[in-house]
């Protein structure tokens, strides 16, 4: 069993961090009013019922995208702080280091991807 470089995967994992954040931040840019705000329609009944599903679409896929971001900036700060404890790298099922290829395509997992695909299962 080889070391993990801690310090790669902690500029891997702050690297992440500032893109995940930045995407956040872009997101709750776009829809800082209301659905009548961004349809810049004094009322949503001035607009035409398909123009308002899909701004209403679009807002519900952003707040989807958002959520989602805000996950994966979670893992990744858990996975900064097991940098800091010391467990990064090692499989919370089967207690088993996770290869480094699965840490450079994921570096925040917490799981081999054996332990993983049967998660999916």
């Amino acid at each position: 069993m080889s070391a993990i470089d801690t310090d790669h995967f902690r500029k891997l994992l702050l690297e992440e961090r500032t893109r995940v954040a930045a995407a956040i931040e872009n997101l709750q840019d776009d829809h800082a009013g209301t659905l009548s705000d961004e349809a810049g329609e004094e009322t949503a009944y001035d607009n035409h019922l398909a123009d308002t599903a899909t701004e209403t679409y679009d807002r519900e896929l952003d707040y989807s995208l958002e959520e989602n971001s805000e996950h994966v900036l979670a893992e990744i700060d858990a996975a900064l702080k097991r940098i800091e404890d010391g467990t990064y790298g090692i499989c919370t099922n089967r207690g088993e280091q996770i290869p480094v290829e699965r840490l450079e395509a994921r570096p925040y997992a917490t799981l081999c991807i054996d332990c993983q695909r049967e998660r999916e299962r």
